[in-house]
């Protein structure tokens, strides 16, 4: 019995050590990825606009839909303020207009990059960047406002879907100037997209603006871009 015993320990002890000696070792990493990105863009400097001059302005980021990604940068002035400015009207404020590359979506990311290097290439009153954009573009004015919550002043999605996951986040924006615009018809972009994302808003205590057209589908950008009430409303919003 005394033979078994001393075997039976000698076992006992050797499978403890073996299951502290694991195969896998425990890690930790922490660093840096760095990515080159790349996006064409169009630039509206306003009458009064001087380089190197200590007067800051506002900036308006204008980002398209989807049929409009490419390399072809007259593509972007087909709706929006591309295409107002284009027939001569007036804007009190610098506007960016990106265009994002073919068969993907907007990089927020990059995006957020070349709005910062518009802003300090071209003197921009950082309190005052506001965003816009309509179907694929309103959903990245979303997004962008949900991952930099802290940078900009105000945004206008336009029939913009929502990612499911931010209606969790809404309670982010709760001071947040928002105006949301979409047409009760859109069989593309389906109006309840807003709809759920200004419910969750105002379950959070913002008093987000949403202008519902009841006779408009998709395009409910043209009445959107064409009424002076936008404009007017982001330059009335400060970042504070």
């Amino acid at each position: 019995m005394k033979t078994n015993f001393t075997l039976l320990f000698l076992i006992l002890a050797t499978m403890s050590v073996l299951s502290q000696e694991s195969p896998q070792q425990e890690g930790a990493f922490k660093g840096k990825v760095i990515h080159e990105v790349s996006l064409d863009y169009l630039l509206y400097l306003p009458d009064g606009f001087k380089e190197n001059s200590t007067e800051k302005w506002p900036l308006l980021v204008f980002l398209h839909g989807s049929g409009e990604r490419g390399h072809d940068l007259v593509k972007v002035k087909v709706h929006g303020p591309p295409k107002l400015i284009d027939a001569g009207k007036k804007f009190p404020f610098v506007v960016l207009s990106p265009q994002c590359p073919d068969s993907v979506d907007w990089d927020t990311e990059a995006l957020f990059a070349l709005i910062n290097h518009i802003a300090k290439r071209y003197s921009i009153d950082e309190s005052m960047v506001y965003v816009t954009g309509l179907s694929m573009g309103g959903g990245a004015a979303w997004e962008l406002a949900m991952v930099y919550p802290g940078y900009f002043a105000a945004i206008a999605p336009v029939c913009g879907p929502v990612n499911r996951n931010f209606p969790e986040g809404a309670c982010d924006l709760k001071d947040f100037p928002i105006w949301v615009f979409h047409g009760a018809a859109d069989n593309v972009v389906p109006v309840l997209e807003s709809a759920g994302m200004v419910r969750a808003l105002k379950e959070c205590g913002n008093d987000v603006l949403f202008t519902i057209y009841p006779l408009s589908g998709h395009d409910s950008w043209t009445e959107t871009y064409n009424n002076p009430a936008l404009y007017e409303w982001f330059l009335s919003k400060k970042r504070k």
